[in-house]
């Protein structure tokens, strides 16, 4: 016989016991916190790998950069070292591009682009330095990074691409020698100093397309550089140069055709040297452009300059300070050029009244055809082109390059910048022959704003990156 009512409380018990069970079973899942960690991974799926792929590809195009910078260093090297040893024209970009070659890069080819050209150099290079810069850039395609939105910054075939660009900018100069004197003639006796009270030429240094002899001091010059033998000038002395070319003779076609029909000539008067009325000066000048003047020109009082990139031609004959001052205002510039042709006529700047208080106080242009020169004398002149130079008050305050390529110049005197303008001053003649206390203010350091690039000596050469 069955007994319902137990079996009924087995049932029973064992129901309690089936749904105690479930519920630990289920506040057992209801605690852990395992399955937390799914939904967390699956929202930080997506940035961890962009961060991948980021990463990733960029070490790619860090990859890219930096061969791409090695071949723009070399390339840039290679064009200052071959100008250095060429000249100018454009061999030097054939250089370059032969160089970034041999890296895998050429011009159009596969997207990459390489270019040299010459720059202005940064700050801090030597004066006269020329700089060279090969620029190189290549498009690299965007893949990974574009899982989250980066599209790069250009097209690649079908698809986006980014751009990696570099550059490198080098220079090939002479050791960074501040010409200030320069003499053009080839003979031995092309610069040179009779010695005298210690002249002072610090922080400049001298050039000679021949040989170069200082008797008795060495004129305190930072470097003097010879083509022939170097006896004894400059405190560092080098002989064996290679002089650079002449860049100026060239700038006597910005010379206009003479319009003079007569050329007046001073004379002494009872002891006074004097020209016409007509061939004197005075006053404030408003003069821009070029400006003819035929024959001796006499200052008759102060005359100050108040255009912009004024060219006085003075046609067969001498600037005759006669104690006065010639000066460009603030702001003002001009060149003075000695043109004409050759005979009896004098071409120089000069003081026939016997005092020492006559001045030339000019500022260069800073651009235009005669950008950085202050003084020149036209090449083709062969007669009445030299002179001595012996003012001391200074007689010379001068912003620029003092161009006398056929004179014999004696140089006693003292230089300083012009008043409105930067410390740059260059003496180009013939021959120089240095006596007395001849000065030279202690720097060139503004021959960059001042316009003028001067050359330097490819005797010792000096290549390197500058940027």
């Amino acid at each position: 016989m069955i007994d319902f009512a137990a079996t009924h409380d087995d049932k029973s018990h064992r129901m309690t016991g089936l749904l105690a069970l479930m519920m630990r079973t289920m506040m057992a899942f209801l605690r852990c916190r395992s399955g937390a960690v799914s939904p967390m991974m699956a929202l930080l799926l997506l940035p961890i790998s962009g961060a991948i792929a980021i990463g990733v590809e960029q070490g790619q195009w860090y990859y890219f950069q930096r061969s791409m910078q090695n071949a723009a260093d070399a390339a840039a090297i290679a064009a200052a070292v071959n100008n250095n040893s060429s000249g100018t024209g454009s061999g030097y970009q054939a250089e370059a591009a032969a160089t970034a070659a041999k890296f895998g890069y050429v011009n159009g080819t596969n997207g990459a682009s390489v270019a040299t050209t010459i720059v202005t150099c940064p700050t801090g290079t030597a004066v006269g330095a020329t700089c060279y810069q090969t620029a190189i850039s290549t498009v690299v395609p965007v893949s990974f990074s574009a899982l989250i939105g980066f599209q790069g910054n250009t097209t690649y075939g079908t698809g986006r691409g980014q751009i990696i660009p570099v550059a490198a900018i080098a220079t090939s100069s002479g050791a960074g020698h501040n010409y200030c004197l320069w003499s053009l003639s080839t003979a031995y006796n092309s610069f040179t100093s009779n010695g005298g009270p210690k002249p002072d030429l610090q922080g400049c240094s001298i050039l000679s397309n021949g040989g170069a002899t200082c008797n008795g001091h060495d004129l305190g010059a930072d470097f003097g550089d010879a083509v022939l033998t170097n006896s004894g000038c400059g405190e560092t002395q080098t002989s064996g140069v290679t002089a650079p070319p002449d860049p100026y003779d060239a700038l006597k076609s910005n010379i206009p055709a003479d319009t003079c029909s007569s050329y007046p000539q001073g004379a002494k008067v009872r002891g006074t040297w004097t020209v016409p009325t007509t061939n004197q000066l005075s006053g404030s000048k408003s003069w821009t452009g070029n400006q003819q003047l035929c024959g001796d020109i006499q200052l008759t009082g102060d005359v100050t300059l108040t255009g912009s990139e004024t060219t006085i031609i003075i046609r067969n004959g001498v600037l005759d300070l006669n104690g006065r001052t010639i000066k460009t205002a603030s702001g003002a510039t001009a060149t003075i050029v000695f043109s004409g042709t050759a005979g009896s006529y004098l071409h120089y700047p000069t003081d026939n009244s016997g005092s020492t208080s006559g001045k030339i106080d000019i500022q260069a242009p800073t651009s235009g055809p005669w950008s950085g020169i202050a003084m020149y004398q036209d090449p083709a002149l062969t007669s009445g082109t030299s002179f001595t130079y012996t003012g001391n008050s200074p007689a010379w305050e001068i912003t620029g390059l003092v161009y006398l390529p056929k004179a014999d110049v004696t140089f006693s005197g003292i230089v300083n910048k012009s008043s409105n303008g930067s410390s740059c001053f260059m003496l180009i003649s013939y021959t120089i022959l240095v006596n007395g206390t001849g000065t030279i203010f202690a720097n060139n350091s503004g021959c960059e704003t001042a316009g003028l690039d001067p050359p330097s000596s490819g005797g010792s050469t000096v290549t390197r990156l500058v940027q």
